[in-house]
């Protein structure tokens, strides 16, 4: 069991215009082979709950935090790593089936995603009895697995693969600021 524990309820949740605001990230590791790092990328997926399939880490964005340290929670609590944040890459809309409420009555979420630099994997995390399914992939593979449920993380996923054939081009970018 984790001693880490995952936050619980929506009393701190943020809304805008209608919107639940979450963050989340695509974690990624490049692969190793006799000790050379290559430059062949793998991302995470974690299984959902409330579905079959994929996806990537992302929750409610609440109050007291900034976008990056909502991401960085989720990662940690939905699919137990704790890395660098490397790039924002986007807003993104979807309609949740799970989280209507109140200040949300439509289930409409934006959703904040940050590409992720694995640095620890954890042995166990808050949420590994709801999400214990967690593997590394390639990104064929990972748009594979959001095809039909989740376009919106498909888009995130794409514009992280832009990011990254970039980064190649220019390593000394690895330590910029977020926007």
């Amino acid at each position: 069991m984790s001693d880490l524990v995952a936050r619980t309820g929506r009393h701190q949740q943020r809304y805008q215009d209608g919107f639940r605001l979450v963050a989340g990230c695509i974690p990624f590791k490049y692969d190793e082979y006799c000790g050379v790092i290559s430059k062949e990328v793998k991302v995470l997926m974690i299984n959902s709950p409330s579905g079959p399939g994929l996806l990537f880490p992302k929750g409610g964005w609440e109050n007291d935090e900034t976008k990056e340290e909502a991401a960085l929670r989720e990662a940690v609590e939905e699919a137990g790593v704790r890395g660098e944040l490397k790039e924002f890459l986007g807003y993104y809309e979807f309609k949740s089936k799970t989280h209507v409420d109140e200040f949300s009555p439509e289930g409409r979420c934006k959703a904040a995603m940050f590409a992720l630099l694995v640095e620890e994997v954890l042995s166990s995390w808050p949420e590994q009895d709801t999400r214990h399914q967690r593997q590394w992939v390639s990104m064929t593979e990972a748009a594979e697995q959001l095809q039909s449920r989740h376009a919106w993380m498909k888009e995130a996923l794409e514009v992280f693969s832009k990011w990254h054939a970039g980064k190649d081009d220019d390593d000394d970018d690895n330590d910029a600021e977020l926007p």
